[in-house]
């Protein structure tokens, strides 16, 4: 392991914006708002204030205020955060993001999360965070092979958590990280003291006893998840088919890059009218830079087709479970979030759920969206495992 501090240099920050300067932009035709992808309008107006005056400099400082470290797990660069806490009972947790995030959406969490007692909570419930970037995604930089799936990136987990010394941690995450906290709890059981998720799936049962007992919230959650199928999956199937073909575009044009994450942004989170109702310019910019910046707009779409199982007709099945996990399980749900759980189902695939809170705001990047409220979770997480 060596310390690691982030410092990009000037030429690739002007090479951004000439490639912003040159873009050859679409035809805006008619009006149709987000139904048909990130309108032009809006974009090239989040594009020239990404050329004319995002300040990637503050960014950076932002960011390398925390501590920084690359290590090599199975052939594979794996950049870290890891802040401990200054209370000696902490308890370790590993946070792991999803995609199209980034470590960067958890800098307003770390904190509160390692220090509780200096912004007015409970110190037991303090954690020495450690956040990695997933081989393939933003600091851990490109994949050397392929068959990087969410088993490999777990077996990596554990490996990273062992070498920092950590014999007993809770596992966090949402989307990818929800895939692969659920299965460190399966791998590691013997370290893992409890996962705690702000995503989960949750499919029919097919049991008609069952569909006879939801009621119109868990109906209209049900209409969630159908609407998420038919018209927001697009992104995971071309992922899990054809990665490599959208990869030129992402690499090459940091427009290209910007609408394919920022179409994710408006579509996941809490927003109504732009992604910025959810979460700032400045915050929604540095989470593309990360991707930009490292070439893996492109490589961090290869676990889409390194972990997905084409023969099955629902693409998306792996993300619904089961997870029979032993230790404790602690479930935060956001409204603005695609995939909403149904309790009902949820008690079928997991069954140590010991916490369950619904929210009636924020999304998908919850700990960007909502910080106060994914902390004030996780901090009635560690005292359900107490």
């Amino acid at each position: 392991m060596r310390s690691y501090t982030i410092d990009i240099p000037q030429r690739e920050i002007d090479d951004l914006r000439r490639r912003l300067a040159e873009t050859r932009w679409p035809e805006e035709g008619r009006d149709t708002g987000w139904s048909r992808g990130a309108p032009v309008g809006y974009l090239k107006e989040l594009a020239e204030y990404w050329r004319t005056s995002y300040d990637w400099r503050a960014a950076e400082a932002r960011l390398n205020k925390f501590p920084q470290f690359m290590t090599e797990i199975d052939g594979a660069n794996v950049h870290f955060f890891h802040v401990r806490s200054p209370e000696p009972d902490a308890t370790p947790l590993i946070i792991t993001h999803g995609w199209p995030s980034s470590p960067a959406e958890f800098l307003e969490v770390i904190e509160p999360l390692t220090n509780p007692r200096a912004h007015g909570g409970d110190p037991s419930t303090a954690y020495h965070v450690v956040i990695p970037s997933i081989p393939g995604f933003g600091l851990s930089g490109p994949l050397k092979e392929p068959g990087w799936d969410a088993t490999r990136v777990t077996r990596a987990w554990a490996e990273l958590m062992r070498r920092l010394g950590y014999d007993r941690y809770v596992a966090q995450g949402a989307d990818w990280g929800m895939r692969i906290s659920f299965q460190l709890g399966l791998l590691d059981p013997e370290h893992v003291k409890g996962v705690h998720v702000n995503m989960l799936v949750t499919f029919p049962t097919g049991d008609p006893a069952d569909m006879a007992q939801l009621g119109p919230d868990d109906m209209a959650k049900l209409g969630k998840l159908m609407y998420f199928d038919q018209e927001l999956s697009g992104y995971f199937k071309l992922l899990a088919t054809r990665p490599r073909s959208i990869a030129y575009a992402l690499t090459d044009s940091p427009v290209g890059a910007l609408a394919w994450i920022v179409e994710r942004f408006q579509d996941w989170t809490d927003a109504e009218k732009s992604p910025e109702d959810a979460v700032s310019r400045d915050q929604l910019l540095t989470n593309v830079m990360l991707y930009w910046l490292t070439g893996t707009a492109g490589t961090s779409g290869e676990i889409y087709y390194d972990d997905t199982d084409r023969t099955d007709p629902i693409i998306v099945k792996k993300f619904g479970g089961p997870w029979p996990i032993t230790m404790p399980a602690g479930v935060a749900v956001y409204a603005g979030d695609p995939g909403q759980p149904i309790r009902l189902f949820a008690d079928k695939i997991l069954p140590t759920i010991v916490q369950w809170n619904e929210y009636d705001r924020g999304g998908h990047f919850a700990a960007m969206e909502e910080p106060d409220l994914y902390v004030k979770d996780l901090q009635a997480f560690a005292h359900a495992l107490s």
